[in-house]
């Protein structure tokens, strides 16, 4: 069952999460840059409703993309390559989560509040947090942020402006972390858009295991300078 946190920046195992909701593992604690990442070193991340408690989650089974694994249909193809964009990295990390921040069509609200956005961005001046932002005209139009350690790279939000703009920010940011040999990308919640670009379930116990071995390897603090630009292959099929 759920566990309050006490003061020290430790979380109990994850295989003692809740069912139902489903992942939900603690409630309380801080935002503080070492209980975060505490957190993510053991693959629990915070969401929760401005107002309540923090709450920590780690869901079975988990939603997971390989970057050597991404999906890229045709019209995306041909969007990345005729659309104008501009992919950047580590450029706007705050402006990125405002606008990830807005509210969706029929949404009433949000759970990325001003707290998040601040220990966030804690996490980004450290080195850990990363925004990959698409660009057109000088507009920042998509894209999403996440927390990397070691080649581990947790996606937490992304947004978009024009149509697949935050899917031309996920193919940029898996080609480069194939490149990098980062093992994984969370992708957290099971998601019909998320695999429609080749992700898919792990369970639990096979995501903690490989998370294990991914943390420990060397990391690559940011800001993140991403390698010029990889051409998209015509030829693959949708």
């Amino acid at each position: 069952m759920s566990e309050r946190l006490k003061s020290t920046p430790c979380f109990p195992p994850v295989e003692t999460a809740l069912a139902e909701p489903n992942g939900l593992l603690a409630m309380g604690g801080d935002l503080s840059l070492a209980r975060l990442l505490e957190a993510y070193r053991h693959g629990i991340f915070p969401w929760f409703s401005p107002g309540e408690p923090i709450l920590w989650w780690s869901p079975d089974p988990r939603m997971v993309l390989v970057p050597g694994e991404v999906r890229i249909p045709r019209s995306l193809a041909k969007r990345i390559r005729n659309a104008g964009f501009e992919v950047r990295v580590d450029t706007a990390f705050a402006d990125v989560m405002r606008a990830c921040a807005t509210p969706r069509d029929g949404e009433a609200g949000t759970w990325i509040s001003p707290e998040m956005i601040a220990a966030y961005t804690q996490l980004f001046d450290a080195g850990y947090a990363h925004s990959v932002e698409t660009w057109r005209d000088g507009r920042l139009v998509g894209g999403l942020y996440g927390v990397a350690i070691g080649r581990m790279f947790y996606g937490e939000s992304m947004f978009s402006r024009e149509p697949d703009a935050s899917k031309v920010a996920l193919v940029r940011l898996a080609q480069q972390l194939q490149q990098w040999a980062f093992g994984l990308i969370d992708c957290q919640m099971e998601t019909p858009h998320l695999a429609s670009m080749g992700a898919r379930t792990m369970p639990r116990k096979a995501f903690a295991a490989r998370l294990a071995e991914l943390v420990k390897l060397p990391h690559l603090p940011g800001p993140w300078v991403f390698n010029p630009e990889i051409v998209v292959d015509r030829s693959k099929p949708s």
